[in-house]
């Protein structure tokens, strides 16, 4: 009972490393994650620079007021007890919001009532002011 051992070949060429072309598929995956990375960076500058939580006063809105007609601005003050003048068929709000300084702002905010209207304290608009020096907003956060 003898066994015979068979030696095994190894061949020759195995070492040999041969190039077989460029390979495209890991250029182009390459490229798109670049892309995606980059869009993605654009995106979180854009959103840091747009939504910042800047806003101008009630005066200092005033004091640029010749310039900024026109130009979509944000502005701060508190919301004057009383003011408010809700028309639900149009659905306009209307009210005002005053300063430190005591100078009034009348806001014209086209849209729905927010439900916490009448317990905010103070407001920020975002919008623009029109020559007759109402503000009308675009976006209310109370």
């Amino acid at each position: 009972m003898t066994q015979e051992v068979h030696p095994i070949s190894i061949p020759s060429n195995l070492g040999e490393h041969t190039r077989t072309g460029f390979n495209t598929k890991y250029l182009a995956g390459g490229l798109l994650l670049i892309l995606f990375v980059g869009f993605l960076v654009f995106q979180v500058y854009e959103a840091t620079t747009t939504t910042g939580a800047y806003y101008l006063t009630v005066s200092e809105l005033n004091a640029r007021t010749p310039q900024i007609y026109g130009e979509r601005v944000r502005v701060n003050g508190n919301v004057v007890i009383g003011s408010e003048d809700w028309n639900a068929r149009e659905v306009t709000l209307r009210f005002a919001i005053v300063d430190e300084s005591q100078q009034t702002l009348p806001i014209v905010f086209y849209g729905p009532r927010p439900d916490n209207f009448q317990r905010a304290a103070s407001a920020i608009v975002e919008g623009e002011l029109l020559p007759d020096g109402t503000f009308q907003a675009e976006t209310l956060l109370l």
